[in-house]
């Protein structure tokens, strides 16, 4: 692997559709009630895709300086654990793509609450600097929190709820509640995917003193949880379909098929490297779920 290779390992581009789910979801379903801007739209994606970046190239570098990028890891190996990108190489793509990061989420901050009060103003700045300290500190510093155990409660936080409702009330400048149902969804699909990671690497992360949630709660009860967060987003997406009668937008659930198969898969392995090639799966469809459900509230 040459090192332009390596790079773009770093980069991790098969999580970006999953990163975007969110923000599609959220667009349209403002575009269903009225209200659109290119340019929000724009800057909502280049800002996640960044933020999603910063989040990679951080854990490349804090999984491996922690030892949990390691030859006994079922994963790919990744950039700096290969030798061929150095600790303060991987440093300083991290501070650059973090300050991208905010160049674009400030863009879109600016697009996105013109004609708002100054306290939505710097609520979104302070949210948008909290989203690059928190693809940060997930696996870099002393007190990383994905080795406390937390990553599921961020993931789902900011995959979710900031993702969805975030950008739903930068193009409405309006806070809807039942947009907390497609937002739980969005969430708790992402943190399925961050909990399969978890049960793939359980026997390494227990070694290292990595203290995931799958590591504090063990491998069979693991997988009940998994079951939850599945069903549970399935649910929500449900729900919001019903109770908004976007009856059509019950035609994006059709992935879920592919979910339901995934969980008897899961339900059944017994060997943790099994898990990885079913991360693409999960990640796919919840994608393809935002994406389907988007274009059937809209016809």
């Amino acid at each position: 692997m040459t090192k332009k290779q390596a790079w773009i390992k770093a980069l991790r581009l098969r999580t970006l559709p999953l990163s975007l789910s969110g923000i599609i979801l959220g667009s349209f379903i403002a575009y269903h009630n009225g209200y659109w801007n290119s340019l929000i739209f724009l800057f909502a994606l280049t800002t996640t895709i960044l933020f999603q970046i910063v989040s990679n190239l951080a854990n490349d570098l804090g999984d491996t300086l922690k030892g949990a990028d390691n030859n006994e890891r079922i994963g790919p190996m990744r950039a700096v654990q290969s030798g061929l990108i150095t600790p303060k190489e991987m440093k300083n793509a991290v501070i650059l793509t973090s300050f991208l990061s905010l160049i674009s989420a400030l863009s879109l901050i600016y697009f996105g609450t013109k004609n708002l009060s100054q306290e939505v103003l710097w609520f979104y700045i302070l949210l948008a600097g909290l989203s690059v300290l928190a693809a940060i500190t997930y696996t870099v510093g002393k007190k990383a929190y994905g080795y406390n155990g937390f990553g599921d409660i961020f993931v789902f936080i900011f995959f979710g709820l900031v993702s969805v409702l975030g950008v739903y009330t930068l193009y409405s400048k309006t806070f809807e509640w039942i947009n907390l149902l497609p937002a739980t969804a969005i969430g708790l699909f992402s943190t399925a995917v961050l909990n399969l990671n978890n049960m793939r690497d359980q026997v390494n992360d227990q070694k290292v003193g990595k203290k995931t949630l799958v590591v504090q709660i063990g491998p069979r009860n693991a997988k009940l949880y998994h079951s939850y967060l599945i069903l549970g987003g399935i649910i929500s997406f449900l729900l919001f379909n019903i109770l908004t009668t976007n009856y059509k937008g019950i035609i994006g659930l059709f992935p879920s098929i592919i979910m339901f198969i995934h969980l008897q898969k899961v339900m059944i392995t017994t060997n943790p490297a099994d898990f990885d090639p079913e991360l693409k799966k999960i990640a796919l469809s919840t994608f393809a779920i935002s994406v389907l459900t988007s274009i059937f509230i809209n016809m």
